[in-house]
């Protein structure tokens, strides 16, 4: 059964497929072009595409934060079964058919549609959010600490901290989750958000 986001995921697709700048395709790591850039969806729009669909199909009154959010996990195991068995997979997906990646697209633009409508019905503006993630993500994972890592932040942090010389071994350590959030705390008071 087709979902009611990848109907519209089609109706974009139809309406972009009569845009030639759309089409074009990049290799991983080219910068977008102008016309590219001029082409993008914006989480705003999308949202409001989104909205209205809904609206026309008199679709609000399913659409409760708990019932997107099923929806989304679902998609998410949609999108994992398209890689699963298939071991690592190398960026740009070489040796992949067309059809593939087609059936790809699909299902990553499946969750980003149930994610925006989500968090459109939660009341959180997506962009701002992620904005100030990668701030506190920023803070929990400084370069200086983590470059070619993949330890959790707090492994980081740990690692960086001084140890006391107490000698109750329960205590001998202070770096522990709770001086963690306290080092945070201090970094995120001193900050001032002004997300555009």
């Amino acid at each position: 059964m087709m979902s009611p986001f990848l109907l519209l995921l089609l109706s974009l697709h139809s309406a972009a497929a009569s845009l030639p700048e759309l089409n074009k395709s990049t290799a991983a790591g080219d910068m977008a072009s102008p016309e590219d850039a001029q082409n993008a969806v914006s989480l705003s729009e999308l949202k409001k595409k989104m909205a209205d669909f809904a609206k026309e199909r008199d679709w609000d009154q399913f659409h409760s934060p708990r019932n997107l959010l099923l929806a989304l996990v679902g998609e998410v195991g949609e999108l994992s079964e398209i890689f699963q068995w298939k071991g690592e997979v190398p960026r740009g997906l070489p040796g992949w058919e067309e059809e593939e990646k087609q059936h790809l697209g699909e299902e990553l633009s499946d969750v980003l549609l149930y994610l925006v409508r989500l968090s459109d019905i939660c009341g959180v503006d997506l962009g701002k959010a992620v904005l100030r993630k990668l701030e506190i993500n920023a803070i929990k994972y400084p370069v200086k600490l983590c470059i070619g890592s993949s330890k959790k932040h707090n492994q980081i942090i740990n690692n960086s901290l001084p140890t006391t010389t107490n000698s109750d071994s329960s205590c001998s350590n202070i770096k522990d989750d709770a001086s963690h959030d306290v080092l945070l705390q201090g970094t995120f008071s001193s900050m001032v958000y002004e997300i555009p």
